[in-house]
């Protein structure tokens, strides 16, 4: 898949912002956000990968891709029981959150164009398992919201204080976010790539 129609257009008004975040667009000339057609998919990803690096979401999801016989679907899980999708690596909870999300069948349905971030975040944190972090994952990746800035993601807060000062506090953290409006998805997801060594992907 195609990175969003305004990807180009944010990079090229982040680079005039943002001299420090245009250093490290520049390093990854090739590489964007890859969207994901599929809901499920990017929720059931985030909630693996809730409060685990990188590195360990994508191994613990590679298993469970084998436990579902090669892809991770509403039907493939629905097929298993929790206690079958534990070896992949997921506790008892997060193996429940994956289980319970494949039921719940109706917020495959929902129409999200309409709905602004907040309407869509406080919609998806109705389920069990989802919070905000993993609804602000959903918007990036699943319904490619340009301007969401998740300050719950220990990496994006690593990549923030790494690149701009050590002792940044919450509120210059928001602050230096603020000059990537309305950008600030693209502007993180520049940022996680600059701390791991494969695009972080949901």
């Amino acid at each position: 898949m195609t990175a969003p129609e305004w990807w180009k257009r944010a990079c090229n008004e982040l680079c005039i912002g943002d001299p420090v975040l245009a250093a490290i667009i520049d390093r990854f000339p090739e590489e964007q956000l890859e969207p994901r057609a599929d809901a499920f998919f990017t929720l059931a990803r985030a909630i693996t990968g809730q409060q685990i690096s990188v590195k360990a979401a994508q191994s613990v999801w590679g298993r469970l891709e084998v436990i579902c016989d090669g892809a991770v679907t509403v039907e493939a899980v629905l097929a298993r029981s929790v206690e079958q999708l534990r070896p992949a690596g997921l506790s008892q909870r997060k193996a429940e959150y994956v289980h319970g999300l494949a039921t719940h069948r109706e917020v495959w349905d929902i129409d999200w164009e309409p709905l602004n971030d907040e309407t869509a975040i406080a919609k998806l944190c109705q389920l069990r398992g989802v919070g905000r972090w993993t609804a602000e994952m959903f918007l990036i990746f699943y319904l490619l919201r340009p301007d969401v800035l998740p300050l719950d993601d220990i990496g994006l807060v690593a990549a923030i204080r790494d690149i701009y000062g050590e002792a940044l506090e919450t509120v210059e953290l928001r602050e230096i976010g603020a000059v990537w409006q309305p950008w600030r998805s693209v502007a993180t997801w520049y940022l996680w790539r600059s701390l791991d060594p494969e695009p972080v992907e949901y």
